[in-house]
């Protein structure tokens, strides 16, 4: 009877430890800090495609982690080895399993920033918006051709470069292609309201052609300030069905984004883009606009002006004109300062050498 006692004691005093042992084990597991302990918080990158074994092996080569058996077992039990989100995550100073596995589970997705302005391609697009992404190039480009292929709103490869407005926007990492345009899409969408597409309608244009319209404007002055008289000045000359004469379009048709001067050559490139042939709007944006300047195209100044060229002062202003005989005039100025400037230039390299 004593045997069976001492038995019963034994069997009880193992249990009891191995109880007592578990228990602990699981609070250390659960409770204990493991995560960056004692080290600055940092975001933890899961791509696309990583498995559970790919997230140890990053938490471990980033020594995210101090104890990869605990994080891995409690990661098992709480299934999220069969889970696995891609995202950008923020992981904190001392954090416990259980915490850091809730970040990587539920909302913890850390947002990223992309910021895009002054492009004038197309093609220029995916690097700029997928930058801090996990989205690649090559499927930003193929998710967007989908969309022009399928959308009915009028976009095509040659103006859908007008539905990306430049701002700064905050996204999810891992957000999907589709997603991103979507969200530019949208961010367009709010952008042209009811008051905007109204005012573009009494012109007589789309948002797409406005879009198209402020391209030229921006690519014309330096000065913000004029944006509304030389948007005024295009409204007239294609109410005349007049040929809009923009040198910026030029240098677009050209594909030389280094040309300074445009000269006769240069009006006789045969490209839907050169407003010198070819009256009436080119079939797209020849950069991107910025919000400003839609809205100052669509406020335009409205006046009688029809022609402009750079001031002889070279501050970056330009004289207006209604009629070519005051146009001449105007440009007969900026000749001769230019030429004087010119003369100026070789004067000095003369008494440099």
């Amino acid at each position: 009877m004593a045997d069976i006692s001492k038995k019963k004691l034994a069997f009880f005093l193992v249990v009891s430890t191995l109880l007592i042992t578990f228990v602990f084990y699981g609070y250390q597991v659960y409770f204990t800090p493991n995560i960056l302990v004692d080290r600055e918080s940092r975001i933890f990158i899961i791509r696309s495609g990583y498995t559970f074994r790919n997230v140890q092996e990053e938490l471990a080569k980033g020594n995210f982690v101090n104890d990869m058996v605990s994080f891995s077992f409690l990661a098992r039990f709480k299934d999220y080895h069969k889970n696995i989100r891609p995202g950008r995550y923020l992981l904190t100073r001392n954090m416990t399993n259980a915490q850091a596995l809730s970040v990587l589970q539920t909302e913890g997705r850390e947002a990223v920033r992309i910021t895009f302005n002054n492009i004038r391609l197309k093609s220029e697009l995916a690097e700029k918006l997928t930058k801090n992404t996990g989205v690649t190039i090559a499927e930003f480009n193929e998710a967007l051709d989908r969309f022009v292929a399928a959308n009915t709103e009028g976009f095509t490869q040659q103006n859908v470069l007008s539905m990306f407005l430049p701002n700064t926007y905050e996204v999810y990492y891992n957000v999907l292609p589709e997603e991103l345009i979507e969200r530019m899409h949208s961010e367009y969408k709010k952008f042209w309201n009811d008051e905007r597409k109204a005012k573009a309608a009494n012109l007589g244009l789309t948002p797409l052609e406005i879009s198209t319209l402020a391209s030229i404007v921006q690519a014309e002055s330096i000065k913000p300030e004029e944006a509304p008289i030389i948007a005024g000045l295009y409204i007239n000359r294609l109410k005349k069905n007049m040929p809009l004469q923009a040198d910026p379009t030029l240098v677009f048709a050209s594909g030389d984004f280094t040309l300074k001067r445009v000269l006769n050559v240069h009006k006789e490139i045969d490209s839907p883009y050169n407003t010198y042939k070819y009256a009436g709007l080119p079939p797209g944006p020849i950069n991107m606009p910025q919000l400003t300047t839609l809205d100052a195209v669509l406020d335009y100044q409205q006046h009688s002006y029809l022609y402009m060229c750079a001031r002889e002062d070279f501050s970056g202003f330009h004289n207006f004109a209604g009629t070519l005989e005051e146009h001449n005039r105007n440009a007969a100025k900026y000749q001769r300062a230019l030429s004087i400037e010119i003369a100026k230039g070789r004067a000095q390299r003369g008494e440099k050498k």
